[in-house]
């Protein structure tokens, strides 16, 4: 999150909406390994989607809502979202406020929920870091 001024902005509060929740889908389970990114701290959030009113928890001990971010001083966020029985479409909501203004800002897969599925009793494949090709994952 960035803001596009000067001017401070204080993200209030995280929200999980769930959409839908099914069975969980059928297919394969496919993982690629993880990149470097830029010289950002990453506050990490976790979201149990089997849980009946998800929420957004912090991790590693770190601090909870609010933040602040402006111009010049982003807030990136990592949210590890999780399912061992359900597909599950979900989207997120930031509450946020400036001075006497505030408002939401929905947070999608550019307009569609994301999509979690569980990955129980699928053949699970791996990509790693620098890795060539699919590797079968054990189980």
């Amino acid at each position: 999150m960035q803001g596009t001024g000067k001017e401070t902005i204080v993200l209030e509060a995280l929200h999980v909406r769930v959409i839908t929740k099914g069975a969980p889908l059928p297919w394969n389970d496919y993982s690629m390994g993880v990149g470097c990114g830029g010289n950002i701290d990453t506050k990490s959030f976790d979201v149990d989607l089997d849980n009946g009113s998800p929420t957004v928890t912090v991790n590693n001990g770190q601090r909870n809502f609010p933040y602040k971010t402006s111009e010049s001083d982003p807030e990136v966020f990592c949210i590890s979202a999780h399912t061992t029985a359900h597909d599950v479409r979900w989207d997120l909501t930031l509450d946020w406020s400036s001075g006497d203004r505030h408002g939401t800002v929905h947070i999608n897969d550019n307009g569609a929920p994301f999509r979690t599925s569980a990955d129980a009793g699928r053949p699970g494949y791996d990509y790693p870091l620098g890795g060539g090709e699919w590797i079968r994952r054990e189980t």
